[in-house]
């Protein structure tokens, strides 16, 4: 049976899996789908066209599925998209998206979203994520699985973050970050590259290296950016089971719009 604490106020037209836990004062509006497993603690405001997964755990005092900050917002019946296995904690706000965009912001799967978190219209997160303390997102931001934004750090409009890298504390980021990197600082600069993180998730020697080796095509070795990309191609086939990461490698170079931090 659900859980709804007799202050919530739960819109009739909300739908909501039997066993959804509902804290006090908590307000849920008409748009909203709520799946199976998840909780929202006191005081959350949960509204627009959203639609929350399994098995979340969302804490009190956050704002979900509210319209975007964008002036140019109208109105429009966009929406925010929730996965499963999350955790938001306290006093997060997570923004529907914009008709400019997609017109949906969404959040996959098992990530660790930790208080003050921000993410606005349109951004698009990926599983696997971590997000500490007062984590800022702009509009359009995209994060690649696996990847993590230390606190109080800032993400300008658009920039992309590749899965794998992470993001150190109070950085002002306002360039992409390749996959597996690691970067902080004001501005901006890589360190290194995420060794430790990729240990933890399995990766052999070989492949470690094979990143290692990308790393310093891109950044060590005085070559321009279209001779990194080029080396970097070349190392297909080396490592058994490398391609895949030099393959993501490659997409991300060639999507980026914002420029690399380099």
């Amino acid at each position: 049976m659900s859980a709804i604490h007799p202050t919530a106020v739960v819109d009739p037209q909300a739908q909501l899996a039997a066993d959804v836990q509902v804290g006090p004062y908590t307000v849920i509006g008409p748009h909203v789908r709520i799946g199976a497993g998840t909780s929202l603690g006191a005081h959350c405001v949960i509204e627009g066209h959203t639609t929350i997964g399994a098995d979340n755990r969302i804490w009190q005092f956050c704002s979900i599925g509210a319209a975007p900050q964008d002036k140019k917002y109208a109105g429009e019946p966009t929406r925010l998209e929730i996965g499963d296995r999350n955790t938001i904690r306290e006093f997060c706000t997570f923004n529907c998206g914009t008709a400019q965009d997609s017109g949906v912001t969404r959040v996959g799967n098992d990530n660790w979203v930790m208080a003050y978190v921000h993410l606005a219209h349109d951004v698009q997160l990926g599983s696997q994520c971590i997000l500490a303390n007062n984590a800022t997102l702009a509009g359009h931001v995209h994060l690649g699985d696996w990847a993590i934004v230390g606190g109080l750090t800032g993400v300008h409009q658009f920039v992309k973050i590749g899965a794998h890298a992470m993001v150190g504390f109070q950085t002002a980021l306002s360039q992409d970050v390749p996959p597996f990197m690691m970067v902080d600082g004001n501005p901006a600069e890589v360190r290194g590259f995420n060794i430790e993180g990729l240990r933890r998730r399995g990766f052999g020697p070989e492949r470690i290296a094979q990143v290692k080796q990308m790393h310093r095509l891109l950044y060590r070795n005085g070559l321009t950016l279209e001779e990194s990309k080029a080396a970097i191609a070349a190392l297909k086939g080396s490592v058994g089971g490398g391609d895949t990461d030099v393959e993501l490698m490659l997409g991300f170079l060639g999507a980026s719009k914002r420029g690399i931090v380099r």
